[in-house]
């Protein structure tokens, strides 16, 4: 097993970031997954945050970035990130974007539309993207509660879970179905 795995890091413009690392920390739709050398094959889905990338020996910091909607594919000694969008630290004007995140966060607050419009989507995605960058500068505005915008299931059918008890019958109160 080598010491190092590759991250490639693509977005639609080019190449964004490519360096062989020891590990790396990557934002998931189901949470944050660390990739190291040896890595079983896989695909996930990726969702806003940031990516930290871990060089050997762990004497350098580790490098940052900001990275929006894609797709991690991750083989033996490679990870490859196609990635919507990308931003480096130095890339990110804290001002204009402080100044953004609040006039979209007033936009999303006052929101009276529909709940599933797609520009309330596309609002609540850009707050997402703005926030990320200001977490990477350091300077992360208050947490706020908002639902994915990618991946959803428009229709969810009822789910009807029932318990089982240790002699093999069901807990009271939980076996009734609600079914009709």
């Amino acid at each position: 097993m080598a010491d190092l795995i590759r991250l490639e890091i693509v977005t639609p413009t080019g190449v964004a970031y490519s360096r062989d690392v020891a590990e790396v920390d990557i934002p998931t739709l189901t949470g944050e997954v660390g990739v190291l050398p040896g890595h079983v094959p896989t695909l996930f889905a990726i969702r806003i945050g940031i990516v930290t990338a871990r060089p050997l020996g762990g004497s350098d910091e580790p490098a940052r970035f900001a990275v929006a909607h894609g797709v991690l594919e991750v083989t033996q000694d490679k990870a490859i990130l196609l990635a919507e969008r990308f931003a480096r630290k130095e890339d990110i004007d804290v001002v204009a974007t402080r100044a953004r995140f609040k006039e979209v966060d007033d936009e999303v607050v006052s929101w009276t539309g529909e709940l599933d419009d797609p520009k309330r989507k596309e609002l609540i995605e850009e707050e997402q993207w703005l926030a990320t960058a200001l977490e990477l500068i350091g300077d992360p505005p208050p947490p706020a509660m908002r639902e994915l915008t990618r991946f959803q299931a428009k229709e969810v059918d009822e789910v009807i879970i029932e318990a089982v008890g240790a002699e093999g019958g069901t807990p009271e109160g939980l076996g009734e179905s609600r079914r009709e």
